[in-house]
C-alpha cells in the first residue's frame, strides 16, 4: 500500500480521524488517504463487501462492525461522517449529542489533499472510476507520478488512492450528495483545474428532483474550472454539448467516429478505423482532423473508446508526454467490478460489472458482444441502486438488454422503500422481454439463480453479472458449481 513521503507527513500536523460509513469505496479511499498522510484513522460500518473490505484489512484500519455510540470512545479529533449516514444512526446522534467536530469526506479531501494542486477531476453520470483509474495510469506512464482517488480499485496499482509529491492529483467527481447537511455534489468541493465531463443523463433520482436539477450540478461544475484550466467535454452527449460553451475555460471536445477536426460544432478529438476484438481495441486519434496517434487498449466498447479519447485530451493539456500516454492506454489494467472476468469454467465465463443505469447496461452489454463475437450473453442483473427501481425507468432497462440473449432479474433490494405505484415491476420486465422472444426469469435470491443457472450452461457462455453491490457473492458461487 501507499507509504507517505517525509515532505507529506510534515507538511500536516497528524490528526485522529473517525469514519462513519469508512467501508464505501470513497470513504475506505479516503481512509488510505489520511493514513498515508500520517494521520490516526478508525471507523465503523455494516455489511463491507469487497473490494473495499480488503483494502482495509491491507492498510491495517480496524473498524467496528455495526453503529454504536461506544464506537466514538475513542476520542477522535474529527469525525467524517459519510454520505450514505442519515439521521437516526446511533453514532452519528452520539456525535450530535458530545459536540464532537465533524464534516463530510468531499470537505476533507478539499481542504487536506486538493488545495494548490493541479486537479484533474473526472465527472459525468457513467464511467468516471474507468477514466480516472485510465488518466492517473497514463500520467503515471507519462512520468508524472500523480496523485489518485478513485471510487474502484484501480488494478494497476492495486490500490484506489494515491499520494505523491506530484502537482497532479486525479479524483473520481461524484455528483451524489456530500452528506446529510450538505445536500450539494461532492464534485462541487473538488477545485478542478482540468475537468472531464464525459456524459450527462439524469440519474440519483433519490437525491435530484428531476433533471434540470441534475444538469444544474453539471453546469455549476462547470463553472468552477478557472480559466487558465480545461474543460475535456463529451460531445456525443447532447446536455455536454449544451453546457459546455458556458465554460470560461478552453474547450477540448471529443466524440466517437467524427473526423470534421472541431469545425462547425463537431468535436475537436476523434477516434478513426476502430477495430475490436478479444483482445482489445484500436483506434486511430485525430485532433483537430490530423492524425495524433495509434491506440492499442485491452479496454473495449464504444463508450472505452470515448474514455480513451477524454484521458488523451486531459493529458495533453497538461503537457504529458505522449509515447507515455500511448504506452499507458496500451498497459492498462482496468479496474475492479469493471467488466472483470472473474472467472472461466467449463467454457463458461463469469464477468463482474458495476452497471446499474440503463444506458450503462445497454453500452455494457455492447462492448461484451464486441469482446466475444458469436458467444451467448446471459445478463444477470440485480436493480439494487434507487435508479434501478424507480418504476419511471422500467421501460428504459426494457430496452436496455436488447442486446443479451437471456435475462435473469433479481429481487429489488429493500423493497418496502417503494409502492406498487413507483418500483419496478419485474414481472411485467420478464413478459415484455419474453413478448419478445428472448428468455427471461426473475429470481429474486442469489443462491436460487445460481442453482437454476449451472446445470443449464452447456459452455461457451458468458455471464454478465452487473450489480451496483455484492450481489450475495453471486459470482464466485455460480463459478463454484459450474466447478462441481
Amino acid at each position: 500500500m501507499p507509504q507517505p513521503t517525509a515532505s507529506q507527513t510534515s507538511a500536516r500536523t497528524p490528526r485522529h480521524y473517525h469514519l462513519i460509513g469508512i467501508g464505501g469505496t470513497a470513504m475506505a479511499s479516503l481512509a488510505g488517504l489520511l493514513r498515508s498522510a500520517g494521520h490516526r484513522v478508525t471507523g465503523s460500518d455494516e455489511n463491507v463487501y469487497e473490494p473495499m473490505a480488503t483494502q482495509l484489512r491491507g492498510l491495517g484500519i480496524d473498524y467496528a462492525e455495526g453503529y454504536s455510540p461506544a464506537n466514538l470512545d475513542v476520542n477522535p479529533d474529527i469525525v467524517v461522517v459519510g454520505n450514505a449516514i442519515s439521521r437516526g444512526n446511533p453514532e452519528l446522534e452520539a456525535v450530535l449529542e458530545r459536540r464532537l467536530h465533524y464534516t463530510a469526506a468531499a470537505v476533507v479531501i478539499k481542504d487536506e489533499f486538493l488545495r494548490g494542486k493541479h486537479v484533474l477531476a473526472v465527472a459525468g453520470t457513467h464511467g468516471k472510476t474507468t477514466t480516472t483509474s485510465l488518466l492517473a495510469w497514463i500520467l503515471e506512464s507519462a512520468g508524472l507520478n500523480p496523485s489518485f482517488l478513485i471510487g474502484g480499485i484501480a488494478e494497476n496499482f492495486g490500490t484506489s488512492f494515491r499520494l505523491t509529491d506530484s502537482e497532479f492529483f486525479a479524483i473520481e467527481s461524484d455528483e451524489y450528495d456530500t452528506a446529510y447537511f450538505d445536500k450539494g455534489p461532492k464534485m462541487w468541493h473538488y477545485l478542478p483545474v482540468t475537468a472531464i465531463v464525459n456524459n450527462i443523463e439524469f440519474d440519483h433520482a433519490d437525491i435530484y428532483r428531476d433533471e434540470i436539477a441534475y444538469n444544474f450540478a453539471f453546469s455549476r461544475f462547470i463553472n468552477l474550472v478557472p480559466r487558465n484550466g480545461a474543460l475535456v467535454a463529451g460531445w456525443d452527449s447532447p446536455l455536454v454539448r449544451e453546457l459546455a460553451p458556458a465554460s470560461h475555460a478552453p474547450v477540448e471536445s471529443f466524440g466517437y467516429g467524427d473526423d470534421s477536426g472541431g469545425a462547425d460544432g463537431h468535436p475537436r478529438w476523434t477516434a478513426r478505423d476502430v477495430s475490436f476484438g478479444e483482445e482489445g481495441t484500436r483506434f486511430t486519434v485525430l485532433h483537430d482532423g490530423r492524425e495524433w496517434g495509434e491506440v492499442r487498449t485491452p479496454l473495449t466498447g464504444a463508450f472505452n473508446v470515448r474514455n480513451c479519447l477524454a484521458v488523451i485530451a486531459a493529458a495533453e493539456s497538461v503537457g504529458a508526454n505522449r509515447e507515455g500516454v500511448l504506452e499507458g492506454l496500451r498497459t492498462f489494467a482496468s479496474v475492479k467490478r469493471r467488466m472483470e472476468v472473474r472467472g472461466e469454467v467449463r467454457g463458461v465465463t463469469v464477468i463482474d460489472d458495476f452497471a446499474h443505469h440503463p444506458t450503462a447496461v445497454r453500452e455494457t452489454i455492447d462492448a461484451v458482444r464486441q469482446r466475444y463475437p458469436g458467444r451467448p450473453i446471459v445478463a444477470v442483473f440485480e436493480p439494487r441502486s434507487y435508479t434501478a427501481q424507480r418504476r419511471e425507468f422500467q421501460e428504459a432497462y426494457r430496452l436496455s438488454f436488447a442486446g443479451a440473449d437471456r435475462v435473469v432479474l433479481a429481487g429489488l433490494f429493500h423493497p418496502e422503500r417503494y409502492t406498487a405505484e413507483t418500483a419496478m415491476n419485474p414481472h411485467e420486465l420478464v413478459d415484455a422481454w419474453r413478448a419478445e422472444g428472448k428468455t427471461a426469469d426473475f429470481i429474486p435470491e442469489p443462491d436460487d439463480i445460481v442453482a437454476r443457472l449451472a446445470p443449464e450452461f452447456k459452455g461457451g457462455e458468458v455471464v454478465l453479472v452487473m450489480s451496483n453491490g455484492g450481489f450475495g457473492g453471486i459470482h464466485g458461487k455460480l463459478l463454484d458449481a459450474l466447478g462441481s
